[in-house]
């Protein structure tokens, strides 16, 4: 018995010992996607800060394709010692799972949730030369001219094709979903006018708004955007059932030592309460979130359970 106790003794020990020292050496964000999106800039906001803060490097890593799935798949085979995390969209945790078959991971068994990060309501944007210039005029054309207007989407799976599926649910319409590697490239030909429109995330579009090359015509939360006060909600456009809040977060491989990942989960929490971050996000649009394990992973579940719902409803594929 006092064996057993001491080898105990000695593992509590050890565990502390390392939660203490760590990061020890470089850490790495794996975004899913392309540079340039708005995972993108949640990582890039992160890593500099945290790196300071916890005297160690933060290197981010883009391993995009799939739908977000190969970057996602990557982090789930990595060690869980606290030196790799995945910043993700919602798309590969919650969404895209319903939509692949033979998915690599499961993300509710998979992952150690360690915080949702920030969210930010999506907005429909059109080109600035485009004739739509409401909601009204969208659903009139598409009733008009059904499965002709094309939406553009980050890709796969994400909350923007997501958004736009259930915006042709609730109107009785139907376009065509022309998904991107990433959001970076869809902005480029939506305001290069080689797609009609889009449901982007706020934040990642937000500044070509406000210079002009694109038009936005209403945003998917509950009230109105603060950095859009003039853009009006689904709702207020007549549009009922469209509520979307796209969210970015951070998770680990499953089983890191429980003080590791404390840590580390404090250590983002501390991060985005960085005047600096906080200040950046929120001027951009997005909300800061910053909740704790726990909260995220019943978050979490709640999420794939709406997803999963709207999509069966839906009968949506991407096969």
């Amino acid at each position: 018995m006092k064996k057993l106790l001491l080898a105990f003794s000695m593992g509590v020990a050890a565990l502390a010992s390392q939660a203490q020292t760590w990061p020890e050496k470089t850490v790495t964000f794996v975004v899913p996607f392309p540079p340039g999106g708005s995972t993108d800039q949640v990582a890039r906001a992160l890593a500099p800060v945290m790196g300071e803060k916890l005297k160690q490097s933060f290197i981010i890593e883009n391993r995009a394709g799939a739908t977000g799935t190969i970057g996602a798949t990557f982090v789930k085979r990595a060690p869980a010692d606290g030196y790799t995390f995945l910043v993700t969209s919602l798309g590969p945790l919650v969404i895209v799972p319903h939509l692949l078959k033979n998915l690599q991971y499961e993300p509710l068994k998979d992952f150690d949730p360690i915080t949702v990060a920030v969210a930010s309501p999506n907005v429909l944007v059109v080109p600035t030369n485009s004739p739509h210039k409401s909601v009204a005029d969208v659903i009139a054309y598409e009733k008009a001219n059904p499965g002709k207007m094309t939406f553009a989407s980050a890709g796969n799976g994400s909350s923007d094709h997501l958004t736009a599926e259930l915006f042709w649910q609730q109107t009785g319409t139907k376009g065509i979903h022309v998904p991107y590697k990433g959001g970076s490239p869809a902005h480029t030909d939506l305001m290069g006018s080689q797609v009609d429109a889009s449901f982007q995330n706020v934040n990642s579009v937000l500044q070509y708004i406000k210079g002009g090359r694109m038009r936005a015509l209403a945003v998917t939360s509950s009230k109105r955007s603060p950095v859009l006060p003039d853009v009006p909600t689904l709702a207020e456009a007549g549009v009922k059932g469209v509520e979307v809040t796209s969210w970015q977060a951070v998770v680990a491989p499953k089983g890191m030592p429980p003080a590791v990942r404390e840590k580390a989960a404090a250590s983002f929490v501390e991060a985005l309460n960085d005047p600096r971050v906080k200040d950046q996000f929120t001027a951009i649009g997005f909300e800061l979130i910053a909740n704790t394990p726990a909260q995220f992973a019943t978050f979490m579940r709640n999420e794939d359970a709406r997803w999963k719902k709207v999509i069966e409803t839906g009968k949506i594929t991407i096969e």
